[in-house]
């Protein structure tokens, strides 16, 4: 089932990325403390670039608070992994999730809430059958809010993800198939 923009929660409304919005997002996303953990170009346009013409494939959400750009989210929709003769019931099944949030909204839930609702459009309007998130092992947050919402971890990669400024970092790699969601 198609979604019905904008998707709102209890306090939060999540929309696709509009031109407009890129000053916002850049007000975080360029913050040292913000940038530790994502990966991309730290060139103002071509992050612009990135936002307003994303992938196909690719929805690119922001998350407004009281009218207000408080972060962004990413789903990025996949093949699972098939065997050639199960490629189209595997096509489009799997969500990568991805998300960045302003530090002044930090502490309230509003990620716990904005990365709920992400997975609720993932699973209900997209119609895909398992999430997926990844994170350093060191972004401490990141990895939490993915258990606050019911995700399990299902790998522990050692020293496999270069870091810019810290080198090779472990990986977590955190799953929620529809079926296990709460």
């Amino acid at each position: 089932m198609p979604a019905t923009w904008p998707l709102t929660t209890e306090r939060l409304a999540l929309r696709p990325v509009e031109p407009d919005d890129f000053d916002a997002i850049w007000s975080y996303r360029s913050r040292p403390d913000v940038r530790r953990w994502l990966g991309g170009s730290l060139d103002r346009d071509e992050v612009r670039q990135r936002f307003l013409e994303p992938e196909d494939r690719r929805t690119l959400l922001v998350v407004l608070h009281e009218g207000d750009v408080v972060g962004d989210l990413m789903l990025i929709v996949q093949d699972a992994w098939s065997q050639r003769e199960a490629v189209e019931q595997a096509r489009a099944s799997v969500g990568l999730l991805g998300w960045a949030m302003h530090p002044d909204a930090g502490g309230r839930g509003l990620a716990t809430e904005a990365v709920r609702e992400l997975v609720r459009h993932a699973f209900d309007d997209v119609g895909v059958r398992r999430v997926v998130a990844e994170c350093f092992a060191d972004n401490e947050p990141s990895w939490r809010l993915m258990e606050r919402i019911g995700m399990r971890r299902e790998a522990h990669h050692v020293l496999d993800s270069m870091h810019r400024d810290l080198g090779w970092q472990d990986e977590y790699v955190y799953a929620l198939l529809a079926e296990e969601r709460r």
